[in-house]
């Protein structure tokens, strides 16, 4: 399994696809971890060479027992993108994925060719962050496990594929608490919102018609305002869009960016 050393941590990246083609890097939402791009693969691996990467604290990366930021999370991604001969790409990332993704391309927004921002936002309730910080600080994941699954997936997608939903649940569930709670807390306290104008680079918002967590009302519309030349679309899924809506997700990346 291919890892890398960033700063206290190894970061597990795996790349897939003809390296000829464009690179595209996916990033996880909180909670989850590579496998949540899994259904789009066979429609971007046809354009793309992939790059997957876990997140610190998710997955198979490491989870040191400390707050995150994401500019660490930012530059674990660089760290990953360099162990995987990858100069530039563009970046697809799920809610926190796509937090890291407008981080890294604010902070070197040249190793970044374009933005595919899923289900995500530049601003979240602090508040509400920091409860759940110490929720699962106090309580271990499962404190929050029954909120996260009530906005991950919609009611009726978890009706139609209840073998899915449960394995995101037991996927949370199995999760050191410690990279919950780091991310979480890089969710809390990321400060991007006032430096949407900064970004450049050719960008997609996706927002889902059944997300809770991030709407378009209050989050992708700030995003899209924002964002210069932001082309805007809106799926039907909730907040894991890759789950939900895959083919959808993989057609407007590749409209966009291949």
């Amino acid at each position: 399994m291919p890892f890398v050393r960033a700063h206290d941590a190894d970061i597990y990246w795996k790349v897939e696809g003809d390296p000829a083609k464009p690179s595209l890097v996916l990033l996880n939402s909180i909670g989850t971890d590579i496998d949540l791009w899994a259904p789009a693969l066979p429609l971007l691996r046809r354009r793309f060479s992939l790059v997957r990467i876990d997140a610190r604290g998710h997955g198979a990366s490491d989870a040191p027992p400390n707050d995150y930021t994401l500019l660490q999370l930012a530059s674990d991604v660089a760290a990953a993108m360099d162990a995987a001969g990858t100069i530039t790409a563009v970046m697809a990332g799920v809610s926190l994925g796509g937090m890291i993704a407008m981080q890294l391309a604010l902070e070197a927004p040249e190793r970044v060719a374009g933005l595919a921002l899923v289900c995500t936002s530049a601003t979240m309730d602090r508040a509400a962050w920091t409860t759940r910080v110490n929720t699962v600080r106090a309580h271990g994941v499962a404190g929050i496990v029954d909120l996260a699954m009530s906005r991950f997936l919609s009611p009726e997608f978890t009706r139609a594929q209840p073998e899915v939903a449960a394995t995101v649940r037991r996927g949370l569930l199995a999760m050191a608490l410690e990279g919950y709670a780091g991310c979480a807390a890089a969710i809390r306290d990321m400060a991007i919102a006032d430096r949407l104008g900064e970004i450049a680079c050719p960008t997609l918002i996706v927002s889902g018609d059944r997300d809770t967590s991030t709407p378009y009302a209050g989050h992708s519309e700030h995003l899209v305002a924002g964002i210069s030349g932001a082309r805007h679309v809106s799926l039907d899924a909730a907040h894991l869009c890759p789950l939900e809506a895959p083919d959808a997700l993989a057609a407007a990346i590749i409209d966009t960016f291949a």
